[in-house]
């Protein structure tokens, strides 16, 4: 069954990845009513996080750019995640919420650009339905020491 939603990612030069395992007591992703929510997701490629460490400018540290292309891997995984629970993208009618976690270097205050790696993928992949809110907060470490961790809404139409 062909997917509008999967042929566009594979038009942007994506695939669907399997659903990153998680990495404790927890789902990648859940139905509740007409919406999904995921946990958070990392930036897994292959099972691997392909950058660690903090965000920041300066040597020893992600720069904000690979820092919005791990956003966009983010982003990725949440859409795995999602398919796994309502076995088809077409079904996603809006993106709601983004909630966008940066583990940064004390001086870095780009975290609404980091974010923008996920929101603007979106925004290709979905169009006007990838249009969302969402909030971009600075933390000090996150699981794994990854750089970047998002969670998402996403509302679904049968």
């Amino acid at each position: 069954m062909s997917s509008v939603i999967e042929d566009r990612l594979r038009e942007l030069g994506h695939e669907v990845p399997e659903v990153p395992a998680a990495v404790a007591a927890y789902v990648p992703a859940l139905r509740d009513g007409d919406y999904v929510y995921t946990a958070g997701q990392l930036p897994f490629v292959n099972g691997a996080l392909p950058e660690t460490g903090k965000v920041g400018a300066g040597d020893g540290l992600v720069s904000p750019e690979r820092a919005e292309e791990l956003a966009q891997l983010c982003a990725l995984n949440a859409l795995a995640a999602a398919r796994g629970v309502i076995g088809s993208l077409d079904k996603i009618s809006q993106v709601v919420k983004v909630t966008a976690f940066i583990a940064s270097d004390p001086s870095f205050t780009g975290q609404p650009a980091v974010a923008n790696g996920a929101s603007m993928f979106l925004g290709r992949v979905f169009g006007d339905l990838g249009i969302h809110v969402r909030s971009a907060v600075g933390v000090a470490v996150l699981p794994l020491d990854a750089p970047v961790e998002i969670e998402f809404v996403f509302k679904i139409e049968e």
